[in-house]
């Protein structure tokens, strides 16, 4: 009988695994270091940007938006734990679907709008005319 309690008792006393999808939660080390990243993620496209470090204000947008879809990744992996292991791997696949969704919506939008723009007739300007 000592036996069967103490199996009950190492069985509810495990807190290293999760009900839902079977992988563990993040530790205080892997917390501390996507804080870390998405502080160094913010302040230095803040830093570019206040200080005018870069003068070509293209290149400074193309570093503030890529240093932006770090701090995305770096979220989904540290704070969200999406990775390829929970859940048998379905989170991922449920975000990397809506990443080409939205990626195709953006694309063809701004195609459309595009064309638009340039097979527009052009604006025929009244004063000119007799």
């Amino acid at each position: 009988m000592t036996t069967d309690s103490h199996a009950v008792h190492t069985d509810a006393g495990d807190h290293g695994h999760d009900v839902h999808g079977g992988a563990a939660h993040g530790s205080l080390k892997s917390y501390l270091i996507g804080f870390g990243l998405s502080v160094v993620l913010t302040a230095v496209p803040f830093w570019l940007v206040m200080t005018g470090a870069i003068t070509d204000k293209a290149i400074t947008a193309l570093i503030v938006l890529v240093l932006a879809a770090i701090q995305i990744v770096v979220h989904m992996v540290y704070f969200l734990h999406m990775n390829t292991r929970s859940e048998n791997g379905w989170t991922m696949m449920a975000m990397i679907f809506t990443v080409v969704m939205v990626v195709i919506a953006l694309t063809g939008s701004l195609w459309v709008m595009h064309h638009l723009n340039v097979n527009m007739m052009p604006v025929h300007d009244m004063s000119q005319m007799p």
